[in-house]
């Protein structure tokens, strides 16, 4: 437990330019503070501890806004930024390295009982708002884009957008955790294609208009 709390505590200076010094990240990064007391309670939690780890779980959600049922699991250097609103439900299980923003849901969608909540591989980042729902299964690198809403698997090397979550395929293509806004509008490049198309249809048209012009005047 002791490393992965060491990792938890890097990983923010490598994945937050705002991190100044030690004791700023220590006292004022609630993301830093839920993460670590899950571990407690979810070590707690692993022993059948009746109360106390429900306990410690409710305590990290009043003092930081963040909401991690203390069965869920979350590997070394899980980054919780900002955090206000996150909720991690009790079967959902975290990667290495990932990266999750303010108001992000990782939650079932009934009262199914075993695994009801999603797996996300390592290095995954999940955009401010995002919902994943369900037992899915998020493979290695996905982005997932703000306020996206998913209800399948994605395999690896993805980026998801839209209500309900469309994939982008990106597979090869190493991408940077924090460039998480930038991600690619496939409406607009669908819209782009029919625009392309009228506008040849269109000189088609002309071209056909002239021609039995030419034939007429003859």
């Amino acid at each position: 437990m002791l490393s992965s709390i060491i990792s938890d505590f890097k990983i923010i200076f490598e994945r937050d330019p705002a991190a100044r010094n030690w004791l700023e990240v220590l006292l004022c990064y609630p993301g830093l503070q839920a993460v670590v007391l899950h571990r407690l309670s979810h070590g707690l939690y692993r022993l059948g501890i009746p109360f106390i780890p429900r306990f410690l779980s409710h305590l990290g959600r009043f003092f930081t806004g963040i909401e991690i049922h203390p069965g869920a699991q979350l590997g070394k250097g899980v980054f919780i930024d900002h955090g206000m609103g996150v909720v991690i439900g009790e079967t959902a299980i975290l990667g290495d390295y990932c990266l999750i923003y303010q108001g992000v849901t990782l939650g079932g969608t009934g009262k199914d009982t075993g695994k009801r909540h999603p797996t996300l591989g390592e290095n995954v980042v999940v955009g401010a708002g995002a919902k994943v729902l369900g037992n899915l299964l998020i493979g290695n690198n996905v982005r997932i884009g703000a306020g996206s809403v998913v209800l399948r698997d994605v395999p690896s090397e993805c980026t998801v957008v839209g209500i309900p979550g469309r994939i982008v395929y990106r597979s090869g293509v190493k991408v940077n955790p924090l460039e998480h806004g930038n991600l690619p509008d496939s409406e607009a490049t669908v819209i782009r294609g029919l625009i392309d198309r009228i506008e040849s249809l269109e000189q088609e048209i002309m071209q056909l208009k002239e021609k039995e012009k030419v034939v007429i005047e003859r």
